[in-house]
């Protein structure tokens, strides 16, 4: 039986060969239990050019001293915590984090409304507990013990959807580094190179806010939204041309023009006025972010290369972008049409584009 290849393979896999690339020439002093020097898991989030002619592919795109700060708390006793609106590659960097700092981003805690203390700290294989009582052998560990036991990171996505009780069951993890097993009358010590990432969504905030006592043990750093149109193109480029690759999806020549197209689109709504600074508009109640941009283009992509002569065009995305814009039916629909009559029918060489929203509109 050949072996099947993973949708989407982990950061580590993907990137395996980078990886290899960055140790083979880091000479810098590493913290324990970390595969790279904290130097070089920023080149391998930021890229670069290595000394043996090898290209590392930028996997953040944005200011460096982010990246530095986020590289430079995981190698303290300080856990971090990435905060953003949606889209602003939280669970990007995270899995990119551990996978250079421990060669392991599979440690993952999903966070939502209906997560467990058994989720974070540790649960029991019932058959064993049934059998032979409480012990060691029944203990089904968390990836956070299991994090802390090996010299891990560990990551916890979506922090502030996990129901606050739980949430401070992290407090003693991150503070005495050590899991308390009351049932054993013993505790899990964790070992130095363990840490934690979490990611918390800003648009969350106020549903399970954080407690003060667990906000002291993060170091928050705040990815911001690309900070110009042209460094949003290239990240959508980038990430697009990595999804259709793994796809099979035959790449669309002249394509950047789309795609500079829907950047341009999500950034006006999104900022609530034109490019130009000269005309304002109604922004709807999504948060059209990069990585919604992302989705719209690659389904686009797919359409021009099943549906179409494999050239992006206008029709292609359209109805991509109808659906991340126009969430509300009511309230939505109204700002969309707006826009199309106000911006769009008046841009040059934006006719086929408005023709083709139109078109997927009515």
């Amino acid at each position: 039986m050949t072996e099947t290849q993973a949708l989407r393979p982990h950061a580590e896999d993907a990137f395996s060969a980078e990886l290899q690339a960055l140790a083979a020439v880091d000479d810098r002093p590493r913290p324990e239990r970390w595969r790279l020097s904290p130097w070089a898991v920023a080149t391998y989030l930021l890229g670069d050019t290595l000394s043996d002619g090898t290209v590392i592919t930028p996997k953040y795109v944005g200011p460096r001293r982010i990246v530095e700060v986020a590289v430079s708390t995981l190698a303290t006793d300080r856990a971090l915590l990435l905060l953003g609106v949606p889209g602003t590659a939280k669970t990007w960097v995270s899995e990119h984090l551990a996978a250079a700092v421990s060669g392991d981003s599979t440690l993952l805690v999903q966070g939502t409304a209906g997560t467990s203390e058994e989720a974070i700290r540790y649960g029991w294989n019932y058959a064993q507990l049934l059998a032979h009582g409480p012990h060691r052998g029944a203990l089904v560990p968390s990836p956070v013990m299991r994090a802390m036991a090996e010299g891990l990171t560990a990551r916890v996505e979506e922090l502030t959807r996990i129901p606050a009780d739980v949430q401070d069951t992290l407090i003693t993890v991150l503070s005495e580094k050590t899991l308390p097993i009351p049932e054993l009358g013993e505790e899990a010590q964790a070992v130095r190179g363990f840490n934690l990432i979490a990611t918390a969504n800003d648009r969350d905030r106020g549903v399970n806010e954080l407690s003060s006592a667990l906000r002291r043990r993060f170091n928050t750093v705040v990815l911001p939204l690309p900070a110009s149109a042209e460094a949003e193109v290239d990240i959508v480029s980038r990430r697009v041309d990595q999804l259709g690759r793994s796809l099979d999806l035959p790449p669309a020549p002249d394509g950047l023009d789309e795609i500079r197209r829907v950047v341009t689109v999500f950034r006006e709504l999104r900022e609530g006025v034109t490019d130009d600074g000269r005309t304002k508009v109604k922004s709807p109640s999504g948060t059209l972010s990069t990585a919604e941009a992302i989705s719209v283009v690659t389904g686009g992509l797919s359409l021009a290369a099943h549906f179409g002569d494999g050239m992006l065009r206008a029709g292609d995305v359209a109805a991509g972008i109808l659906g991340a814009v126009v969430r509300d039916p009511a309230a939505d629909q109204v700002v969309w049409q707006e826009y199309l009559e106000t911006v769009v029918r008046e841009r040059d060489g934006w006719q086929d584009f408005y023709r083709a929203c139109r078109e997927v509109s009515a």
